[in-house]
């Protein structure tokens, strides 16, 4: 592992740990060099969720396509710190279903609120789906009265990260907008030609 994912491992067994409640399965999971071992946990019926999620995001981080599934699943959760960790482990996995994936879930308006994790992976996998994406969801979010500004200013920063043409007319119609201007202009001006 990298220090990063070193790092994000560190967080995640720190969430995790009191979910685990002492459970012994937790530790060995921890420590699990098998990943045959780490694969069983994301097919046993009646494993808690934290244990899918250790599996998961350890399977990810070492390139095991067997934990995409359960890696999606969590990048759609209710809970930021899951999306964190999910996403972490998605942009390492190395999966071309990620992509598609993200932009599913990204550009879901039934999921808007909890969008803001895969459109942030969509900027970091630089992949062929990613400006589409982000330019249709960003689109949406400048609706009036639209509440999902964070998620707005996520798509914004990553157009402004990606520089890519195509993303020019939503980040110009994101200008009027107060929580966005800056970022939008920011943005702009990354693009080729300015």
């Amino acid at each position: 592992m990298d220090d990063v994912t070193d790092e994000e491992f560190r967080s995640l067994m720190d969430r995790l740990e009191p979910e685990a409640a002492g459970s012994p399965h937790y530790a060995r999971l921890v420590a699990a060099e098998d990943p045959e071992e780490l694969a069983r946990v994301l097919v046993e019926p009646h494993q808690p969720l934290w244990a899918r999620e250790l599996a998961a995001f350890r399977l990810g981080c070492a390139g095991d396509r067997r934990a995409f599934e359960a890696l999606v699943l969590l990048l759609n959760h209710r809970d930021p710190e899951r999306c964190v960790s999910a996403a972490h482990a998605l942009a390492r996995l190395n999966d071309p279903r990620t992509p598609r994936a993200a932009a599913a879930l990204a550009t879901n308006a039934l999921r808007t609120a909890y969008a803001l994790h895969p459109v942030r992976l969509l900027s970091d996998l630089r992949a062929p789906e990613s400006v589409p994406a982000l330019v249709a969801t960003l689109q949406r979010l400048l609706a009036p009265g639209e509440p999902h500004w964070r998620v707005a200013l996520a798509c914004v920063e990553g157009l402004g990260r990606l520089a890519d043409e195509q993303a020019r007319p939503v980040l110009t119609a994101a200008l009027p907008h107060p929580r966005l201007a800056a970022a939008a202009a920011a943005a702009l001006s990354r693009l080729p030609g300015e």
